[in-house]
């Protein structure tokens, strides 16, 4: 009869066992289906047989991102301090390209899909359309005339402070203004240190490529301070609710939410799909007309002139927000895991890291974010959302920047503002850039 009993018993845990094995759910799949199709992913990679096309990069970043992603909201540190899964997945994964774990004709595919392909431009120009379309109009309005000036505020100070900090730490005033403070807040590579380092040139006569490898470190390591920096604002902002947005850049008089949910609908998805790509394709064609400014501005710019004066009919606006929320939730993990294999490179970041170099970075980090904080909340807006959209959002690396920062803080649904700080902010910067070389240089 014992023996009956332990054999029911034993039988009882390993049910159970297999229960809570079968409840870990990653991208939608229980564990035990997951690591097959991880396992196949994985084999094909280290073979060689993974497709070397958007198939290959696509299904090892999907792989890469969900587990990775799953993995940093598990860890307790990196959960509650670091940024969770976002900013371990990054990590992570760029750990996996850096110190070669990953074959590196996989890497190479990850980075041609990212930058030439244009994953990234497909994900941001969804997330554009859709989280503007479903905006409320009154507050998008009164958002959008506030923002802007308190980005090029909080900016501003920092760029002083950096200035300050150079003459405290001996690199002097002029030299950490123009080759750490503007690089951080340039917009990134493609659309920031390239062009700016070509302005230098032009006023120096000093080698563009030079000029470049002086810079890269500043935006890689201020763009990683500030999705750390973000995390830890979100964090603060559980503790202390009254200056936390949850998401919500402003406080909205209409918090009425419409009784109707969207049904789910493959065809309505399409229409989202093709609104989203509409949209950037419009952005697009009025950048080549304005090549200083990036088409996502433009396509932001667009895009909010449209829904305030309500010119696009309800059905597409729902369209637009239901392909974003197909994209988001399936995409972002993906893309994260893309960030870190094709545009994070660990050794650079470990080149960087001399203590004056990051006493500088950090600081300049704080002041944007502090600032950005204060002059939000005297317009109206959470301090949290302000300190981290129009503050931290000017130190990213261009969209997958916005997107790591708003992914540690949980506040997806402020990808527009976002890219106003890093898009427009950087298009400031070398404006701006242009005067300082001759005054500075």
């Amino acid at each position: 009869m014992e023996k009956v009993i332990k054999s029911v018993q034993t039988i009882g845990l390993s049910g159970m066992k297999k229960s809570k094995i079968n409840e870990i759910k990653i991208i939608g799949m229980s564990l035990p289906v997951y690591i097959i199709a991880a396992f196949v992913i994985l084999y094909a990679a280290m073979t060689g047989i993974l497709p070397e096309n958007m198939v290959g990069a696509l299904a090892i970043m999907m792989v890469l991102g969900s587990a990775l992603n799953l993995m940093g909201n598990k860890i307790p540190i990196v959960r509650s301090y670091l940024g969770g899964g976002a900013v371990f997945c990054i990590f992570a994964s760029s750990a996996l390209a850096t110190f070669g774990i990953l074959p590196s004709a996989v890497v190479e595919n990850c980075k041609d899909f990212m930058n030439n392909v244009g994953f990234l431009d497909f994900y941001i120009a969804a997330l554009i359309t859709g989280s503007i379309l479903g905006m409320n109009r009154d507050l998008l309005k009164k958002a959008a005339v506030r923002f802007l000036p308190i980005s090029f505020l909080s900016m501003a100070c920092a760029i002083l402070m950096a200035g300050l900090m150079g003459i405290i730490t001996g690199r002097g005033f002029g030299q950490t203004i123009l080759y750490i403070a503007l690089p951080m807040m340039s917009g990134g590579m493609g659309a920031g240190v390239i062009p700016l380092s070509g302005i230098y040139a032009g006023a120096t006569g000093a080698d563009s490529a030079q000029i470049i490898s002086q810079m890269i470190p500043a935006s890689a390591v201020g763009n990683v301070l500030a999705i750390i920096c973000a995390a830890l604002i979100a964090k603060i902002g559980t503790i202390v609710p009254a200056i936390n947005g949850n998401g919500e850049l402003m406080p909205s008089k209409d918090e009425k939410k419409s009784g109707k949910e969207m049904k789910l609908d493959f065809t309505v998805m399409g229409t989202g799909l093709l609104m989203a790509m509409v949209f950037f394709t419009i952005g697009t064609l009025i950048s080549k007309l304005f090549p200083s400014v990036h088409a996502y501005a433009f396509m932001i710019i667009v895009v909010v002139v449209c829904k305030i004066a309500g010119i696009i009919p309800a059905k597409y606006e729902e369209a637009a927000v239901q392909w974003s929320q197909f994209v988001m939730k399936n995409f972002t993990s993906a893309l994260l895991a893309g960030i870190g294999i094709a545009l994070l490179d660990l050794k650079v970041l470990g080149a960087a890291l001399t203590p004056e170099f990051m006493l500088i970075t950090v600081v300049i980090i704080l002041t944007v974010a502090v600032c950005a904080g204060l002059f939000g909340k005297f317009v109206g807006f959470y301090p949290v959302e302000a300190a981290i959209t129009a503050g931290l959002c000017t130190n990213s690396m261009g969209g997958t920047g916005n997107i790591a920062v708003l992914s540690a803080s949980d506040r997806m649904g402020l990808i527009p503002f976002a890219q106003m700080a890093t898009r427009l902010g950087g298009a400031l910067v070398l404006i701006s850039a242009s005067f300082l070389i001759t005054i500075l240089g």
